[in-house]
């Protein structure tokens, strides 16, 4: 008799809380690249990043079940719920390690190398990325929090355990941040054509 595999997420969470390892690594297989993508959001370094997957993988595994992967009753899709856990694992791992990051110069934040000619409306994924990845911590937490991940300035006020007007300053530093680099490379890519 031949063992198949579920092929939608649900059903592998499903067989993955049963203790089905091959349900567990399909789901892990199928899910990494977008884990890993969110991380890189919220981390520089990719050590980091694979850990906050590592453990968002394992409380899958573990609190799978407060998911209702019938689908019937679930007011998302699996996906959406990941992302989520995915967010609070990061956001977990930013406040355990928040004393340990040190606060780079802004004028280093700023400091982008890459002047490969492209122009500013070419600018990649993985360009962009790159700048806000250049952000100091706390401006870019709230900066994927708030821009990216839609949560509101309350809801990072109290993820983040800071006042809603540090939240507001921080989104505005790392808008003003990314302008500043934006602008940098445009100047650089100016004077390349000069």
């Amino acid at each position: 008799m031949v063992n198949h595999l579920p092929d939608s997420p649900e059903e592998l969470l499903i067989a993955s809380l049963r203790g089905d390892r091959k349900s567990q690594e399909r789901l892990y297989r199928l899910f990494y690249g977008f884990a890993m993508g969110v991380c890189l959001r919220y981390n520089q370094n990719r050590e980091e990043a694979l850990e906050i997957v590592n453990d968002s993988f394992m409380k899958v595994f573990t609190k799978g079940e407060q998911y209702d992967a019938s689908g019937r009753h679930s007011s998302y899709p699996f996906k959406a719920w990941f992302r989520r856990i995915i967010v609070n694992t990061a956001l977990d791992y930013y406040r355990s390690q928040q004393k340990h990051y040190f606060h780079e110069n802004l004028d280093e934040a700023y400091d982008v190398s890459s002047t490969d000619g492209n122009a500013l409306s070419q600018l990649n994924h993985d360009e962009l990325l790159e700048l806000v990845q250049r952000l100091p911590s706390g401006y870019r937490m709230v900066f994927n929090l708030f821009v990216i991940d839609g949560f509101s300035h309350e809801e990072i006020a109290q993820q983040l355990q800071i006042s809603i007007g540090t939240s507001k300053s921080n989104l505005s530093r790392a808008r003003e941040a990314l302008r500043k680099m934006i602008m940098k490379i445009e100047g650089a890519l100016t004077d390349n054509k000069n």
